[in-house]
């Protein structure tokens, strides 16, 4: 199997932005694959999605199965004993993949880091602490690792960046009390936050969701 990223482009003429999308627990970089179309993007937009695969690993909460994982839980309160060298492995990976779009010629201000549960907390991990200013930082059904560290460890040059976060109400992976922390810490970091909660979404992504990504895309790439 490939551990290559999947890249899908939109627009008729070459990519002048990017989307950085990580998957959750146990997915591959195919799962928000199909959600490019449905986002009904501007045709004026012309961006290329990249869907990473995250390493194989055991998973001590799955019965210590090897999957793909950003990094590892232990328990069911999912934000207790931080696997903080993974979190910090996958995050670097995220900056590689950063990097490698910025000599390919997009500007950094025209990369967007995307991420559902897992890869939520990733690019929140990553993008926050990202020395390149970057367009914005989308992060759904998900929460903010090592928040203790950030105040010490962020980007003031991303200081003013867009972050979208949303989460639905009966979520029992991420309960939607860690998303109120979550949004609570970045509003006490003065992040501007655009928050989007969904009534009876459990883990996973609504048309309601999906149409305000595409909002949300449409306005900070247009």
């Amino acid at each position: 199997m490939s551990d290559s990223p999947i890249v899908v482009e939109t627009g008729s003429s070459p990519a002048d932005s990017c989307v950085i999308w990580l998957h959750g627990l146990g997915a591959d970089g195919h799962d928000f694959e199909p959600i490019v179309p449905e986002l009904k993007l501007s045709p004026e937009l012309n961006i290329r999605f990249i869907f990473p695969h995250a390493p194989m690993m055991p998973v001590t909460i799955n019965q210590g199965f090897v999957m793909r994982a950003w990094y590892n839980v232990t328990s069911s309160d999912i934000a207790s004993e931080p696997d903080e060298e993974n979190i910090c492995k996958s995050a670097e990976l995220v900056n590689h993949l950063v990097d490698e779009q910025i000599t390919a010629g997009i500007s950094a201000n025209r990369i967007v880091l995307a991420g559902f549960s897992q890869g939520g907390a990733i690019v929140l991990q990553a993008g926050l602490r990202q020395m390149n200013k970057l367009a914005g930082i989308m992060a759904l059904s998900t929460y903010l690792t090592l928040p203790e560290k950030l105040a010490a460890e962020k980007s003031e040059i991303n200081q003013d960046m867009p972050i979208f976060l949303a989460h639905g109400t009966i979520d029992q992976v991420i309960p939607v009390d860690l998303a109120y922390s979550t949004r609570g810490r970045l509003e006490k970091a003065g992040y501007k936050l655009d928050w989007q909660e969904y009534e009876h979404m459990p883990h996973s992504v609504s048309l309601d969701e999906i149409n305000h990504i595409s909002d949300w895309l449409n306005r900070i790439l247009a």
